[in-house]
């Protein structure tokens, strides 16, 4: 089995990361060197994942915030639309009242 440092493939970055410029559909020599070009993407996919997951975090506070605010606001808006409800009962009521005959 070919170690990676020996492959044409492998390129050291800047501050020792390793960096593979394997290509699986053409460059992959051995069945192992697919092993581990699934185990890093896989990595890869698990740091994006947790750089998600620490974004979420950092905005949760955020957004309970403006939860709150919307809610006053909707709160606000129902309270200041609630006397066009309260009318439309009264005169439900008064038409009901007004009307002769009904036995109840």
């Amino acid at each position: 089995m070919i170690q990676c440092s020996n492959c044409e493939h492998f390129t050291r970055g800047a501050g020792g990361q390793v960096v593979f410029r394997c290509d699986p559909f053409s460059t992959i020599k051995e069945p192992e060197c697919l092993t581990k070009w699934q185990l890093i993407k896989l990595d890869m996919m698990v740091q994006a994942y947790q750089a998600t997951v620490e974004m979420y975090r950092r905005l949760a506070p955020l957004q309970e915030k403006m939860f709150r605010h919307m809610q006053r606001e909707i709160d606000d808006i129902e309270d200041s639309d609630s006397w066009k409800l309260d009318s439309d009962d009264d005169e439900d009521e008064e038409e009901e009242k007004d009307e002769p005959g009904t036995l109840y």
